[in-house]
């Protein structure tokens, strides 16, 4: 076989760089004791162990601070975890979580629920209808752009074909809620632009356990498909003649993105750039293309880059909030330039 089949490939190679967990520890913790509204050692240490601590820290603490860091470790898990079968299933280095128009379908149904819904009347809902129409719609767009795919997937044998599919897939979404965004409220077109930008801050309570739900299983599917990963690295007749169903490998790498990918988008918005990013800084950091190594780690470096886009959007002490994608973006374009660079010449 072309790699190696040891099972703990990932751990032998992780004791090299034990940095790594030893740096995500103190972002999480970082996560935790920085913020908008600035909380003392003490105060915050007494909400941790459950020791007296004033009712606004443990609230802060146990309510908003603890259910952010969880999203942003899924958050980013998911979506570096999806950019790295994405690249190696197009053997493209710029092809991420959204590469076949997932993040335009969610963004699709989003904008039919909060745009579309000043149409109806329905604008003044209770914030808790809004926040659970907005994660279902999305998801439900997601989803459907998925069986699109899936569908024209027995038909298209190519995965550059697919690719260009979900490229016009995307911008069709996008054209369509332009169209959508031309016809709506103010009101309701803030609520959306809002929702574009990114944020952790909403997934609590049984938002944040049916997305972990959701991630869980995708990043199960996506340990699952690191044999067949490997061998498409190989090309799609090697993998033929080793007597793999191509296609149903394709369609299940699909299921894990949307719902990795799908479930990120429902819930924190569209956040880009780190599903492009991180598994290229998880191939130079561990010099291997072993999935055994790869997917594990770009789940690690995509947790640590999450959280930290979390504490910088934060801006701790200053209170104020800034959009998690834009950080995101800007953490992950120089990477993607250099990797554009380094290519020399990108094939979409």
């Amino acid at each position: 076989m072309f790699f190696s089949s040891n099972r703990f490939s990932f751990i032998f190679v992780l004791m090299k760089k034990l940095w790594i967990p030893f740096v995500l520890i103190l972002l999480i913790a970082g996560d935790l004791f920085l913020g908008s509204v600035n909380l003392s050692f003490p105060d915050i240490m007494n909400a941790l162990t459950g020791h007296d601590s004033t009712d606004y820290v443990y609230k802060i603490i146990w309510n908003f601070r603890i259910p952010k860091m969880i999203t942003a470790l899924l958050a980013g898990m998911s979506l570096a975890v999806c950019g790295a079968q994405m690249q190696t299933l197009f053997r493209n280095p710029l092809a991420d979580p959204y590469v076949l128009g997932i993040s335009s379908g969610a963004g699709l149904g989003v904008a039919f629920f909060v745009m579309g819904s000043s149409w109806l009347g329905a604008s003044n809902a209770p914030a808790w209808l809004t926040n659970l129409g907005t994660a279902a719609f999305a998801w439900m767009g997601a989803l459907a752009v998925m069986l699109i795919i899936v569908a024209a997937s027995k038909r298209l044998k190519s995965n550059m074909t697919l690719l260009i599919l979900g490229i016009m897939i995307g911008s069709a979404g996008s054209a369509l809620i332009g169209l959508i965004q031309y016809f709506s409220e103010a009101t309701a077109l803030k609520t959306y632009v809002l929702w574009t930008m990114g944020s952790f801050g909403n997934v609590t309570g049984n938002r944040l356990a049916i997305m972990a739900i959701l991630c869980i299983t995708g990043l199960g599917i996506s340990f699952l498909n690191i044999k067949d990963l490997n061998v498409l690295l190989m090309g799609e007749e090697y993998a033929k003649s080793l007597g793999i169903n191509v296609s149903r490998v394709r369609n299940r790498i699909f299921l894990a993105t949307t719902l990795l990918a799908g479930s990120v988008t429902a819930f924190c918005g569209p956040i880009g750039f780190i599903g492009i990013a991180v598994p290229h800084i998880a191939r130079m950091l561990f010099n291997n293309a072993n999935h055994r190594v790869l997917i594990p780690a770009s789940a690690i470096l995509g947790a640590g880059m999450m959280i930290l886009a979390d504490i910088i959007s934060q801006m701790p002490g200053s209170q104020s909030i800034l959009p998690v994608n834009t950080v995101a973006a800007l953490m992950g374009i120089p990477v993607i330039i250099y990797v554009i660079f380094k290519n020399r010449a990108v094939k979409l």
